[in-house]
């Protein structure tokens, strides 16, 4: 069957009746509900939604949303309607660890992942191969002493160029600064290990090995001004003994690695998460 479909999210305040006037918007319009999921949020008093529906050919987002315009304003809502089948535009750094971008790029080249890549950026040339095989444009950004600054705005720039919506960090080494962490605010991915709180810095699953961890895994999390500590999308873990050597643990955390940062990529491109503070809501 053959579908004109859009994908709405919102958040507002919660109370009654928010769904009610949703799903009389889309049936007024002329348009089919497909799915829907919403969740009220006690803490903070907030309702996120997000409902994928069908519309009527003539249909376009920007009618859609020119149409919502009411309705979201009645109910203090942010809301956005975009075509389901919309590719998220994606510029992925990285820096030598090839893990992740190679996942990427695998899923990407089957069809798994509903992302365009316009590029890959990096501090070191290493992984250009990687990306020229895959027919991906490379672009080797160095750092030198007292050029951050400088190769930060060559970046922010090169998304200008590219019209990015998600910028994807698959093991860039780097710390952004405060302004570019502003600029990509919720548009940004970091991957890292975690359930490995206490060791920071080079070689941390050696670390981890030295102290005879039991578990191990990552978490994908939007990129804040917090190292490390930005709303998580998603995480996983796998269970380790004594008999493992750093290296095996190395190889078991690039894998977690990988597929949490993948599936992070891809409810972001479905647009199932919607930030909730320090937190977020995602709807599997």
């Amino acid at each position: 069957m053959q579908h004109h479909d859009f994908v709405l999210t919102l958040a507002c305040p919660d109370a009654k009746g928010v769904v009610f006037r949703v799903s009389q918007f889309l049936f007024e319009r002329g348009c089919n509900i497909l799915d829907s999921a919403q969740f009220g949020d006690e803490d903070t008093g907030l309702f996120f939604m997000r409902v994928h529906f069908d519309a009527p050919p003539t249909d376009s987002s920007e009618s859609l949303s020119e149409a919502f315009r009411e309705t979201a304003g009645r109910l203090s809502m942010r809301a956005q309607i975009r075509p389901r089948a919309e590719r998220t535009r994606t510029l992925v750094l990285v820096s030598k660890a090839g893990h992740c971008l190679n996942d990427l790029l695998f899923r990407v080249s089957n069809g798994l992942l509903p992302i365009d890549l316009v590029g890959v950026a990096s501090n070191h040339p290493d992984l250009a191969p990687l990306c020229h095989h895959h027919g991906i444009a490379f672009h080797h950004l160095s750092i030198e002493q007292g050029n951050k600054r400088a190769q930060e705005q060559r970046l922010v720039d090169l998304a200008a160029e590219q019209g990015t919506d998600l910028v994807v960090l698959a093991r860039y080494m780097q710390i952004l600064s405060e302004e570019l962490c502003a600029a990509w605010s919720g548009r940004a991915i970091n991957i890292h290990h975690s359930f490995l709180p206490s060791f920071k810095g080079a070689r941390p699953y050696h670390q981890a090995y030295q102290r005879g961890v039991k578990i191990i895994g990552a978490t994908a999390h939007y990129v804040t001004t917090d190292l490390d500590e930005g709303p998580i999308i998603e995480q996983d873990i796998e269970r380790v003994d004594h008999t493992l050597s750093a290296s095996e643990l190395a190889a078991i955390g690039a894998d977690i690695e990988s597929r949490v940062l993948s599936r992070a990529v891809l409810w972001h491109a479905e647009r199932r998460v919607l930030v909730n503070g320090p937190k977020t809501v995602v709807f599997r």
